[in-house]
């Protein structure tokens, strides 16, 4: 099945709970928690060095607000992007949320993730 075929409310029903896994595990800095859900690729590409760092060193990422608003997705190939309004608990303004999602083995996975 390709992600693309599913309807936004699909999609959103997939993606939603995963992006509120990732703001749940990055403001624990629990690493192995929120690598959980990526793709093989996505997992063996990031560096468990520099994203610990980036949890002991980021205020946005240790503090993301738990709630978000859904800005839209975007479909391209096998991929979807699921586009969030997203806000810290601690500074002023919002910013991008990105969350590309696919499947793989026949799951949902995440094959990007990122905050602009």
């Amino acid at each position: 099945m390709n992600i693309v075929e599913k309807t936004d409310e699909e999609i959103r029903a997939a993606a939603d709970p995963l992006w509120r896994d990732l703001i749940r595990f990055s403001n624990e800095g629990k690493y192995g928690d929120f690598v959980r859900n990526f793709s093989s690729s996505l997992a063996l590409a990031m560096d468990q060095v520099v994203v610990n760092h980036q949890f002991a060193n980021s205020e946005l990422a240790r503090n993301l607000a738990e709630n978000f608003d859904h800005l839209g997705i975007i479909r391209r190939g096998e991929h979807v992007t699921v586009l969030y309004r997203q806000r810290s608990s601690k500074k002023e303004g919002e910013w991008l949320g990105r969350l590309v999602l696919g499947y793989e083995n026949g799951r949902v996975r995440i094959f990007g993730a990122s905050i602009f």
